[in-house]
């Protein structure tokens, strides 16, 4: 159980505008329009808003408009009516635009439907990016449309609909002749929310469960805030560190989430609203570890616990002097995307945060089966939160969810059905009206689908859980956030399966819907980077972001309409024009989405879900697609063939599965006193792990040639080939070692799964799918070797910063790490097999972070191999995740690491990256990276190989350990890819090499041959004629 309550914070309340009636784009007069929409057809959309309160209006008559586009977060550009009195209002807006911008002379241009116009071509002061402010004066009223040139399209067409007071159609595009320098106009287009509304959305973000991006929020916070010094700034930083602890806490990141937390308790506060941020982060945090004794403890504690050392608590305490300003409108200045806020006071927040606390206290008297004691609590917080405004506080939907959850479920145990299912009912119809699209309200209508399945209502259960998968088809569902809720469908569908095939369809749709938290942690931060680039894909992606944020926002405001006991013409007709434009909003957004779908940047951080119709199209004869699932402990797994697919549980659950696999990969590679050994490896317990996972869709992989392998849980730290299919070959081995003398090392004659097919490794099918349907690359040469890292003489480097951005001195990795780096051998030696002028190498001064983001050629090079070592973890617990490859140090900002979101950056077009470094597809410890996609010892795929999938790589091939030196084992491995010998593709060609190195004693062991993985498709060429 994960009891992830939000922390309480200010949210927008949506603001209920009421129309006439819909009516269509040409009756409408935009004189008479709040806002109207601009620009038609697949091109940028934007949406003109009036501005009642702007600083050029000096009568009635005068009107101001914003230009609001989809692929940036602040206006692009304003337009003007003013009528023309004893003054210039085109001299009268030039004072107002004075700081932001610089302007030139005059010149003359025509615009249709306006006629001629004054064109003034101006420069941002702040960045190199152009400005153009365009007038017209028809005698009455002077027309001034002016902003970013890069969106002269929308200006034109904007005035055009003013002075016309029609709308005129037209598609939007960007110009990008005109932006000036492309970075600096990608900074000002992207655009930044202000603190106080950047911390709404990451509050918002919280409650709705979208835990990832909430911790990205807090994370900017942190970093702005350094950049604002005021008396304020401490008070802040010491919210965002607890706000941002939560996050992690709550994606299973125990430890960062304790250092995060004690950097927020050193701030000096006697605040209330910190203090009880303090209390119920603690518990929230041990009640994520079931820690439940220890939590009710920190709730029963004073809020003297929470203090830092050496402060009063005086100031903390709600008295009577103070809870007068409960309803004294005193509010906390919030704003988001420019609606008024909640406005909260101290108190109110701090009533709350109290009545959240004795939810928390309730649900673990519930745990603990002192149910009387439950009630009450659970009661009692919820009359503490309807105390505030009566109840009608958006925020707080989610935490009276949670209590009547709590509530429903004791009313179950002691047999009061009614009532149970009516407080599940009356949870799920909260949350759709606050958080119509949010990740919570999924897992409110699985707990309601859940308690119908265990009363015995089947098909209407199937029918809800059914719709909170479809709901998070397109989503970044963190398992964490909805896999408790969801494990009972897993299971009634396997129940119903036998009688009703076709449900295996939605099995794999529920698989589908779950993600580990650090693929959306990997997601969410290269949804960052995407955000703020400055080509098409970044423009788009955007426009999709606010297109989704446009739909939440009708959607709960239609839900409220619809809600009211009472209609009037208005709410009717307002009811159907949001209903219009939510069918407008869905087909912008699919036009949007289909668009993003061809950049390889975007396929990287999408989150579609694909059907199981569109995985079995995708394969061909003789190959089967395994996926396992983690669900709250349980593993399950689908095999899918073109033609078929079976659903099962397999025989192991999580915990046992780990335990295996850490047993398994000791015996591979551990370091034991400073020295990294191997043992004899456990072939049995290879066998045994093979039949329960595997082993109950033995007879639909029957005759499978190549496995694509969707790995969860523990099997992201283990390649599968190394798995035995036959017991046989186990029972010859341990026999063997029988006789004195026979060497334990010797596993020739074992029936690795990976012997007889090819293994391919999918981050997720859709990643497969698009990899398998990409066009080749266009590159001009066959090869890219880099490595050998030239060892630096500086003491440190500048490897890792806080969340502040400040570097800090415990996160600096020490000069050892650039010390050994590995030898360019390898390179030669494939270089020498494809030829010198297909191939080139990069090594020493020459491979510097630097000079491959400099590179402007790497496109040209079909395959890319990097024999360097992988950072996937961080120096200390409380340090920041950068996972990252080494390379040698350049100048200036050089630090020696070709990070993520360097990689992301790359331009590519290769068909094949080999990452010959360490662990750059394995385990990384308990605190790994959660850039690099990994959670309790998980995976770095989700990291450093989906980054080099965004930056237009098709196929990584990358390995599960240290690759070894012993033998020459690597070298003869990565040698007999390229040499010829073993078929032409990928995966033919390294299986064919790992069996000469499984045939030699000397090499048997998995060790030197089993840790390269393709990531992508095994079937890719290695050599292509150009």
């Amino acid at each position: 159980m994960r009891l992830a309550t939000s922390l309480m914070a200010v949210f927008t309340a949506a603001i209920l505008s009421l129309a006439a009636s819909p009516a269509s784009a040409q009756e409408i007069q935009p004189s008479l329009e709040d806002s109207f929409r601009l620009g038609s057809g697949s091109g940028l959309l934007c949406r003109v808003q009036a501005r009642f309160s702007d600083p050029s209006l000096s009568s009635m008559f005068d009107r101001a408009y914003a230009i609001a586009c989809r692929d940036a977060a602040t206006a692009v550009g304003h337009v003007y009516a003013i009528r023309a009195g004893a003054d210039d209002p085109v001299e009268r807006l030039a004072p107002l635009r004075a700081d932001t911008v610089s302007c030139e002379g005059q010149t003359s241009a025509t615009i249709a439907d306006v006629g001629a116009v004054a064109q003034t071509q101006c420069t941002l002061n702040s960045a190199p990016v152009g400005y153009t402010v365009y007038s017209s004066n028809d005698g009455e009223t002077v027309y001034i449309a002016e902003g970013l040139s890069g969106y002269d399209s929308a200006l034109r067409l904007a005035l055009r609909s003013i002075v016309t007071d029609r709308i005129i159609p037209g598609e939007l595009s960007i110009a990008t002749t005109q932006m000036g320098d492309a970075a600096a106009f990608a900074r000002v287009q992207a655009g930044t929310l202000d603190i106080d509304q950047a911390l709404s959305e990451g509050y918002r973000r919280n409650n709705s469960g979208d835990y990832a991006e909430a911790a990205e929020f807090f994370a900017t916070l942190l970093r702005r805030n350094e950049e604002v010094q005021d008396e304020d700034a401490r008070e802040r930083q010491a919210e965002y560190l607890i706000n941002q602890a939560l996050q992690q806490s709550n994606l299973g990141n125990f430890e960062t989430a304790e250092a995060t937390y004690a950097r927020a308790l050193a701030i000096p506060s006697a605040s209330p609203t910190q203090l009880r941020l303090r209390r119920n982060f603690r518990a929230l945090h041990l009640l994520n570890q079931r820690r439940f004794e220890d939590a009710l403890v920190v709730l029963d504690e004073g809020l003297g616990a929470s203090l830092t050392p050496g402060v009063q608590a005086d100031a903390a305490a709600i008295t009577e002097d103070t809870s007068y300003e409960i309803n004294s409108g005193t509010e906390f200045a919030r704003r988001l995307g420019g609606e008024e806020s909640e406005r909260l006071t101290v108190t109110e927040r701090s009533v709350i945060l109290d009545a959240q606390a004795r939810q928390l206290r309730g649900s673990v008297l519930h745990q603990q089966g002192e149910d009387e004691e439950a009630v009450a609590a659970l009661n009692r917080s919820l009359e503490e939160i309807a105390s505030i405004r009566d109840g009608r506080v958006r925020s707080t939907a989610r935490l009276r969810a949670h209590a009547l959850a709590e509530l429903a479920a004791i009313d179950e145990e002691t047999g009061d059905y009614g009532s149970a299912e009516g407080r599940l009912r009356q949870a799920v119809v909260l949350m759709e009206m606050q958080y119509p699209l949010a990740i919570a309200t999924s897992a409110a209508r699985a707990r309601l689908a859940s308690f119908l399945a265990r009363r015995g209502q089947t098909d209407a259960a199937l029918a809800l859980f059914a719709q909170v998968v479809d709901e998070n088809r397109g989503k970044a569902t963190v398992r964490t956030g909805l896999e408790n809720q969801l494990q009972p469908y897993f299971e009634l569908l396997l129940e119903q399966m036998p009688g009703n095939p076709a449900l295996v369809e939605q099995f794999f749709l529920a698989t589908e819907t779950l993600v580990r938290p650090g693929v959306a942690n990997t997601q969410a931060v290269l949804a960052r980077e995407l955000s703020a680039g400055e080509d098409d894909a970044a423009r788009l992606f955007r426009q999709s972001v606010t297109l989704t944020r446009n739909v939440e926002a009708a959607q709960i405001e239609l839900n409220r309409l619809r809600a009211a006991e009472e209609r009037d013409a208005a709410m009717n007709a307002r009811i159907a024009q949001l209903e219009s434009e939510l069918a407008e909003l869905a087909g912008e957004q699919s036009t949007t989405q289909a668009q993003l779908s061809q950049y390889p940047r975007y396929r990287a951080v999408s989150t579609e879900a694909l059907d199981l119709a569109d995985v079995q199209a995708t394969l061909r004869s003789g190959e089967a697609y395994l996926k396992l699932s983690e669900v709250a402990g349980n593993i399950y797994g689908i095999a899918i063939t073109p033609d078929g697919a079976a659903a099962y549980r397999a025989e192991i659950d999580a915990d046992t599965l780990n335990a295996r696999v850490d047993t398994l990969r000791d015996s591979i590679s551990i370091v034991e006193d400073g020295q990294r050994l191997t043992y004899p490896f456990e072939v049995g317990l290879a066998y045994q792990l093979y039949t329960e996972i595997i082993g109950p869709a033995e007879a639909t992989l029957a005759g499978v040639d190549h496995l694509i392998f969707e790995p969860d849980g523990a099997m992201l730290r283990l390649p599968l080939n190394l798995l035995v299919r036959d017991e046989q070959a186990v029972l010859a081995y341990e026999a063997r070692l029988q006789n004195a003398g026979n060497d334990a090392f010797d596993f020739t004659g074992v029936q690795w799964l990976g012997r007889d097919i090819d293994v391919s490794t999918a981050v997720s099918a859709r990643n497969f799918r698009d990899a398998r349907n990409l066009r080749p690359s266009d590159a001009a040469y066959q090869y890219l070797g880099l490595g050998q890292n030239s060892v630096p003489q500086a003491r440190y480097q500048r490897a890792s910063l806080d969340e502040g951005g400040a570097l800090d001195p415990r996160c600096r990795w020490p000069l050892d790490f650039w010390g050994n780096p590995i030898s360019a051998s390898e390179l030669r030696t494939v270089s020498g097999i494809l030829g010198a002028g297909e191939s080139r190498i990069l090594t020493g001064d020459a491979f510097t972070d630097q000079a491959l983001a400099d590179r402007s050629d790497l496109h040209e090079y079909r395959i890319l191999h990097f024999a360097t070592h992988g950072l996937v973890t961080q120096p200390r617990p409380e340090c920041p995740p950068r996972p990252a490859l080494i390379t040698s140090f350049g100048g200036g900002e050089s630090d020696g690491l070709l990070s993520f979101g360097e990689i992301f950056d790359l331009q590519l077009d290769a068909d094949i990256v080999i990452l010959s470094a360490c662990d750059t597809a394995s385990s990384a410890g308990v605190a790994a990276s959660i850039e690099a996609g990994l959670r309790g010892g998980e995976s770095a795929l989700d990291g450093l190989v989906r980054a080099f999938v965004g930056a237009g790589s098709r196929t990584v091939v990358a390995s599960h350990w240290p690759a070894p030196d012993d033998f020459s084992a690597t070298e003869r491995l990565i040698t007999g890819i390229f040499d010829g010998r073993n078929g032409d593709s990928l995966g033919a060609a390294l299986r064919g090499s790992q069996r000469v190195l499984m045939e030699d004693p000397a090499t048997s062991h998995p060790y030197y041959w089993a840790g390269f993985a393709i990531i992508g498709d095994a079937i890719q060429p290695v050599v292509r004629i150009n």
